[in-house]
């Protein structure tokens, strides 16, 4: 075994103060999207006891008005990708084409979407249990031209 020389030592020590120092910075302040040099938040945290859960769905309304789930079987596309893009649709609705682009491809043969939204459903909490209880939030829509 050799031994290290003290410019390799430098190197090492230089190279470990680096990450340590960026692994700091990142935990301080840093987001999801720093990992693995941030915090990865997504279940280090939870709702309050006495505070609404979300649960967060795509839907679609054809032309015949029924109203159509677009999940990942539906469309290819995660609900992880359509929630954490939520803002992007919300500020710009127009982005749901994407979605309806993806179920038309699936589904040739189905009534063609006469609207996409996002809908965000707040199931009451209670003590940290379910009350039973929900209220539904549109939170971006879409409507097929």
């Amino acid at each position: 075994m050799e031994t290290l020389t003290s410019g390799g030592r430098r190197v090492r020590l230089g190279a470990t103060t680096l990450c340590l120092a960026l692994l700091l910075a990142g935990t301080l302040w840093g987001s999801d999207d720093d990992f693995p040099l941030g915090p990865f938040r997504m279940y280090a945290t939870s709702n309050p006891p006495n505070e609404p859960a979300p649960d967060t769905r795509v839907e679609g309304v054809d032309r015949t008005g029924r109203v159509i789930e677009l999940d990942q079987a539906a469309t290819g596309i995660r609900r992880a990708e359509i929630e954490g893009q939520q803002n992007r649709y919300t500020a710009d609705p127009t982005l749901l084409r994407q979605v309806a682009d993806a179920y038309a491809e699936r589904h040739p043969d189905a009534p063609p979407l006469a609207e996409v939204r996002i809908v965000i459903r707040w199931h009451g909490i209670h003590d940290g249990r379910p009350t039973g209880r929900h209220t539904d939030q549109t939170v971006a829509s879409w409507e097929v031209r």
